[in-house]
Formats: C-alpha cells, structure tokens, sequence
C-alpha cells in the first residue's frame, strides 16, 4: 500500500510538473509573440518612413532631370532658331545681291546692244569704202595694163624673175666673201678642227649615287647593328649623318647620304665594327672618329697622287686637299676629281696646240673647280668659280691661273688667252654624252629635233644625227637639188639649228647629193 502510494504520488507529481511546464512555456510564447509584433510593427513603421524618403528623393531628382532636359531643349530651339534666322539673312543677301547683279547685266546688255549697233553701223560704213577702193583699183589696174601694154599677171612675173636673179647675185656674193674670209683664216678653222677632234675624246666615266650598299655575313648581324630600342644605329647617324636604312633586303643594309665623303665614313666605320664585333654608342663614336681621321689622310694622298700624275709641281698644301677632297663629290652625277683630271689633260693638249704655257693651262684645268669643295657652311653661299679663284689668290696661284678660275664661267672678266681654253675645256667633258648623268628622252628628243629640222626644208631625202648629236647628214635628192643649191642648203640648215635649239658644242651640218646611173646587162 505504501509502494503504491508513492508511485500514484510520483505520478501526479509528475503530470502536476508536466502542466505547471506546459503552462510556464506557453506564457512564455505569448510573450515571445507579442514582442515579436511590436518589433515587426516597428519594422514596417521604420520602412514605411525610409520609403516617403526615398520617394521624395526620387521626385525632387526627376524634377531635376526635367528641368536639365527642358534647358537643353530650350538651347536647342534657341539654337535651331538662331540657325534659321543666319538663313534667312543670307538668303536675304543673296536675293540683294542677285538683284544688283541682274541690274547690271541688264546695264551691260544695254551697252552691248548699243555697241554692236554701233560695230554694225561702222561695218557697212567699212563695206562701202572697200568696194570704194576696189573699183578704184580696177581702174587704176586697167589704166597701168593699157599704159605699159602688158597685164597684171606679166608685170608681177616679170618681178619675180628680177628679184630672183637680184637674190641669186647677192647671195653668191656673199658665198664668195665668206669663202675667200674662210681662207684667210685657214689656220684658226684647222686649230677649230683639232678642238672638234678633242670632244671626241673618251675617258672612263666614275658616275657616283647617293646611296651605298653594306653588305653583311648574315642577318644577324642587323640587329646588332640596331642595338637595344635602336640606339646602337641613332648613335651611328648622329655621329656620321648618314640614313641608315635596314629593310628586308637579305645580307644587306643601305647608307643614304648626298655627302659622299661622309658615306665612306659610315661605311668604313660599320666595316671596322662588324670586323671586331663590339658595337655600343660609345664604340661607335671612337670608331667614326678614328675613320675620319683615315678619310683626310687618304684625301691628302689622292691629291698628291693626283698632282703627281698630271705633272703639278709647288701647288700649295691646301689645295692639294682640296683637290683630293672633289674624289668624293660629284657634278650632275659626273665624278669632280675625274672630270677636273680631264678637263686639265684637254688644257694641256690644246694650249699645245695654240702655241701657249701647257703646264700653266693644265694647273688652271685642275684646280677650275676647287670651289666645289668648299671648307664651311658659310662658302656655299658663294659662287664655286669665284671662290676658287679667291682660294687661288690666297695660296699663291699666278694671276693667270686665278683668272681662268674665275672666269670659266662668266663671272668675270676674260683677261688671258687660258681663260677661254678653260671654259672650253669644261664644256668639252661635262657637255658630252655620257659624262654628266642626263634623262634619256630629253637627249632622243634633241636628236630627233634636229633631224627633223633637216625635213623642214624641200628636197631633203633622209637626214640623221650622229655623233651623238655632233654632226647631222642630210641626204638629198639629185633631181631637186644642185650642187650649188646643197650649198645653200647647208648654211640654211646650220643658221636654223642656231636659231631654233639649244646644244653644248658645236654641230657639223653636212649635205650629201648623189646622182646614180644604173642599168641592166642581159
């Protein structure tokens, strides 16, 4: 009985616990809830202000944009308004002005009627007086036939005949004056002939370029001639100015320079770098200066071997450089010292011929274009003829030599007989074909204005020039053309080449008449 009342006491304890925790745990939920809504009631009472904050943000941002969009829109109807107004008064201006314009049209439409009435009024004026004239002519024609018993047609055929046999007087006149003047002056036409023989002279021509070409082993060795970002081939440039152009072309680069001298620099000094394999700016620099010094020794050489050759004796120092220095210039493409070596041989021969100082003329031939190689900026400015000459008087040249210098091309005044034989000599070596670098459809088109100078005259047959220009031959019919009259032919020629073309020089007009006489043996 005890046991049992303990456990139904254990029991009802139990289920008394149970509700007691059923019931503590429900109040507890309640509470739970209840806080629960009140923060979710505070929740939605903060949203709900930060959302009329937003709102509001929003409406007073769109009143914004509004009003941004409606200024633009205003600038741009004020813009587009002023457009229009600029419009219309330039279409304003344009209707004035078109209006100016057709009233004077008008005005000169005016005038011009009034003037082509005028022009038409003095043209039958005109018309009037010329039939005028006509029948007075009939009838001073008709007095004259009956006056002198012959026609119009006789009188005018029987002046013909006069003037013609008047024409053919004068002119053999003339062609005997100038033959028996051609007599008298024999020797100075052969010492002319032995000139003419001089211009065909031929020489070994040195046509220089500007640009020249570097060979390599391999390709590799271009960029090393580069150098890292380039600075190796900037150094290179900045210390020679020469253009150093590195391309596709394979196992080679370019040196682009108009200098020649300093183009043998650069060229010499990319040799020396290659050969030792150290190629840095500072190399670079060490090598080109070294090359130069090179260069101006070998310049000295050229101008003693030079002098030596042509047999020069006590010619100054500096202008021994000078003359080794025109090795790298070049005229028209003709090498300097080339053209100078020959133009002092033709002085040389020619002033032989003449009977004057050949050592001296051969001195002045040589050093005629030294001006060409002038020392500074400065001289360039100063034409090569009179520089030369100045360099001549400074280092102790004969007047003589001076004055060929300065004179071979008309600077001034001829005062000795070398002066001409230089000049002429110059014209001799640039002026042939060949020699100086020349467009070629300029030389045909020279050659074929002369020959078609020779068509322009009747009778001509066939005519070419030759001698690269020096000599034109003009063959003629034998039925049109005499003997006498292939003379005449000639002189008109040669008097018409001089009037009508330009030509270093001189060209030989010759005119050839043949009379065949053919027949067949059966």
């Amino acid at each position: 009985m005890d046991i049992t009342t303990i456990i139904i006491g254990v029991v009802a304890g139990l289920i008394l616990g149970f509700l007691l925790a059923k019931l503590i745990e429900r109040g507890k939920a309640s509470k739970t809830i209840a806080n629960a809504k009140k923060e979710a009631a505070d929740i939605l009472k903060d949203a709900a202000k930060q959302g009329e904050s937003i709102k509001k943000d929003k409406i007073f941002q769109a009143k914004e944009k509004f009003l941004e969009l409606k200024a633009e829109h205003e600038k741009v109807i004020i813009s587009k308004d002023k457009k229009i107004a600029e419009a219309e008064k330039r279409t304003r201006d344009k209707e004035s002005q078109i209006s100016n314009e057709l009233a004077k049209s008008r005005k000169l439409n005016d005038q011009l009627e009034q003037k082509i009435k005028e022009v038409d009024h003095k043209t039958e004026f005109i018309e009037k007086k010329q039939s005028e004239l006509d029948k007075l002519h009939k009838s001073q024609v008709q007095q004259l036939e009956v006056i002198s018993g012959l026609s119009a047609e006789e009188a005018k055929s029987q002046l013909l005949e006069s003037l013609k046999e008047t024409a053919k007087t004068d002119a053999m006149a003339f062609m005997q004056s100038t033959m028996e003047e051609a007599k008298l002056t024999a020797q100075q036409e052969a010492k002319k002939i032995i000139i003419n023989t001089i211009q065909r002279i031929g020489t070994e021509e040195a046509v220089e370029n500007c640009v020249s070409v570097f060979n390599l082993e391999s390709d590799d060795v271009k960029g090393r001639i580069i150098g890292r970002e380039g600075r190796n081939i900037r150094a290179l440039e900045a210390a020679t100015g020469v253009e150093i152009i590195v391309d596709d072309t394979p196992e080679a680069i370019i040196l682009s320079c108009f200098d020649s001298v300093r183009r043998e620099v650069a060229r010499l000094s990319l040799h020396k770098l290659v050969t030792d394999g150290r190629i840095h700016p500072a190399r670079i620099e060490e090598v080109v200066q070294k090359t130069e010094k090179q260069i101006e020794q070998e310049i000295a050489e050229v101008g003693k071997r030079t002098v030596i050759d042509l047999g020069i004796h006590g010619l100054h120092p500096e202008l021994i450089k000078a003359v080794g220095r025109m090795k790298y210039r070049s005229s028209y493409g003709q090498n300097l010292l080339q053209h100078s070596r020959e133009v002092a041989k033709l002085c040389g021969i020619m002033a032989a011929e003449l009977g004057l100082n050949p050592k001296m003329a051969k001195r002045a031939g040589l050093l005629h274009d030294i001006g060409k190689v002038p020392n500074s900026e400065a001289e360039v400015e100063i034409p090569h003829a009179i520089l030369g000459m100045q360099w001549a008087e400074k280092y102790g040249e004969k007047p003589d030599v001076c004055n060929a210098i300065g004179a071979h091309h008309d600077e001034i005044e001829m005062k000795t007989l070398i002066s001409p034989i230089v000049q002429v000599c110059d014209a001799i070596s640039g002026a042939r074909p060949g020699a100086r670098r020349q467009v070629l459809d300029s030389y045909i088109q020279r050659l074929k204005d002369l020959e078609d100078i020779a068509f322009g005259f009747g009778g001509v047959q066939k005519a070419y020039a030759i001698q690269a220009g020096r000599e034109l031959r003009v063959i003629v019919e034998s039925e049109k053309v005499s003997d006498e009259k292939a003379s005449q032919l000639s002189f008109e020629i040669s008097q018409k080449i001089q009037t009508d073309m330009t030509y270093p020089g001189q060209v030989k007009v010759t005119v050839i008449r043949e009379t065949r006489a053919v027949n067949v043996a059966k």
